[in-house]
């Protein structure tokens, strides 16, 4: 198909996103774009969470992973692991930490540490939330730029820059006036496309295969691919781990992060934040099983089609590519594993119609993970750094130049970090977001557990920022000499655990006994 076909498809779903923007955000203020009024629906912040926790790392590198062979076997659905986790951590923001966000009042989650510990932990839980979601949603954004700067910009001639400047415009555009309370729309939006563009791709390959989804799901465990635990205690995918893991992760990325938790607390009442919370976990899980059984899927028709696993020498021992013969009949193979295999294979061998459908579905993937954490980003810059909301001595209108100054300055600096994404260049993006998450979201972690679970008072001093720089320092250098340190071991999901607990250790020693709690 023309990239230029393909092109229009995007331009014209953009403008959908600005229709729905211009209605959402008609007779809106700062109070809108930062936490919706607290007028959300719970049922549309459930549904559109879903697409800004899976994003178009999740909708391109867990089908890759199925079938990426490293350490003696296939990955398989071992990141149901993880979504295991997911699942123990979602509970405990519903019935732990929300109740808390709610009874506080709360617009920025970070001011608990204000009323906890004061005005320095406060600045310092903001500032790792800023870092964290800058670095994870600039990742996310680089994966989908990357995939279709490949299929359709590329061959148009237009730069990797301008296409990453351009896609951040369009978000620009349909963010800067309505905020949250847009972005609740946009987003259930996005997602119902995202999910409908996964189903629609399932159905298709498995008609081509002719095979039904019991029958699909026998034959991936003949091949290898249906393996959900790992039971080597020393490897990073280890199960207790990765369950671990997906617990604290998800109580950080998603309790301690204010772009998710400004969608959750934007509903009115606790109750329903609560079911939300519930509602996309339980949904969440079935879509990610969903993903990797489509992973799966893509393998079979790639090994169909004349696919060959060929071995390759790594730094860290032998691991596989695929390569598949080229339809064109170049002479040419693609190598289509890992993050490769999703639109190599949509793009190449599908029909037009399940092209278009995979593009809509994964700029539909993109969107939600940026959009809201650029609002997040400008929200916790504005009201936690500035102090915007608390202030008295500059006028609405002077506020909301402020507020539109920051969220100009943040898309650029998203620019910036999606530029630097590709001179790293990546294949399983998945796994660097995890890693960074482990170093960025772990003194966030310390920090509110400390709080919650403890009695005890921290200087407001900052000394407290120092220690929760030390502690992401610390786990670099314990995860580097893991292996030989002790015996094999490596650490893999859990640094997130081990950063935060650092960082409360550290609390701790500073801290001072208090018969109280703020």
């Amino acid at each position: 198909m023309s990239p230029w076909m393909l092109f229009s498809f995007v331009i014209g779903y953009f403008a959908i996103l600005l229709i729905v923007a211009y209605y959402t955000s008609r007779n809106s203020n700062n109070d809108s774009f930062f936490i919706g009024n607290k007028s959300s629906n719970w049922m549309l912040v459930a549904f559109g969470m879903i697409g800004t926790s899976l994003s178009g790392v999740t909708f391109v590198s867990v089908p890759g992973g199925v079938g990426d062979f490293a350490g003696g076997s296939f990955k398989g659905f071992a990141y149901m692991q993880v979504a295991i986790g997911y699942l123990i951590g979602y509970a405990v923001i519903a019935f732990v930490l929300l109740p808390l966000y709610y009874r506080l009042n709360l617009t920025s989650i970070y001011n608990y540490l204000q009323h906890r510990f004061g005005n320095i932990a406060y600045k310092t839980g903001a500032l790792f939330f800023i870092i964290s979601r800058t670095v994870g949603a600039t990742a996310r954004l680089y994966l989908v730029i990357n995939i279709l700067q490949f299929f359709i910009l590329d061959k148009m001639g237009v730069p990797f820059v301008v296409t990453t400047a351009l896609i951040l415009l369009m978000i620009l555009l349909y963010t800067f006036e309505g905020g949250v309370k847009t972005i609740v729309y946009t987003d259930t939006l996005q997602t119902t496309l995202m999910v409908l563009g996964l189903i629609v791709c399932v159905i298709y390959i498995l008609h081509h295969l002719n095979l039904g989804g019991g029958e699909a799901l026998s034959k991936m465990k003949e091949i290898g691919y249906l393996s959900v635990f790992n039971t080597d205690i020393n490897s990073k995918g280890f199960f207790l781990k990765q369950i671990v893991g997906g617990a604290f992760i998800t109580i950080a990325m998603t309790g301690l992060d204010q772009e998710m938790m400004q969608k959750n607390i934007s509903v009115k009442r606790l109750g329903d934040s609560q079911k939300n919370i519930m509602t996309m976990a339980t949904v969440m899980f079935g879509v990610l099983f969903l993903f990797l059984m489509l992973g799966g899927l893509l393998y079979m028709f790639a090994l169909s089609k004349g696919g060959v696993y060929t071995d390759i020498t790594s730094a860290t021992g032998v691991v596989k590519e695929l390569v598949v013969p080229d339809p064109a009949h170049t002479g040419q193979t693609l190598n289509v594993i890992g993050d490769k295999i999703f639109p190599s294979i949509v793009m190449n061998f599908l029909p037009n119609s399940i092209s278009i459908m995979f593009i809509i579905a994964l700029i539909s993937a993109l969107f939600p993970s940026a959009d809201g954490a650029l609002t997040a980003l400008t929200s916790s810059f504005c009201i936690d750094i500035l102090g915007l909301k608390r202030r008295t001595d500059i006028d609405e209108k002077s506020k909301k130049r402020t507020r539109l100054s920051v969220h100009f300055t943040f898309a650029f600096i998203f620019l910036v970090c999606i530029i630097i994404f590709h001179i790293i260049n990546n294949n399983s993006i998945i796994d660097v977001i995890l890693d960074l998450a482990g170093y960025t979201y772990g003194p966030l972690l310390g920090l509110f557990a400390f709080g919650i679970f403890t009695r005890r008072q921290l200087p407001d001093s900052y000394i407290i920022t120092a220690i929760c720089l030390v502690a992401p320092v610390l786990c670099y250098i314990v995860s580097r000499h893991a292996a030989h340190w002790f015996g094999g071991f490596q650490i893999g999901i859990e640094l997130l655990l081990l950063n935060g607990l650092l960082t409360w250790f550290g609390l701790f020693l500073v801290s001072k006994r208090s018969n109280t709690v703020n």
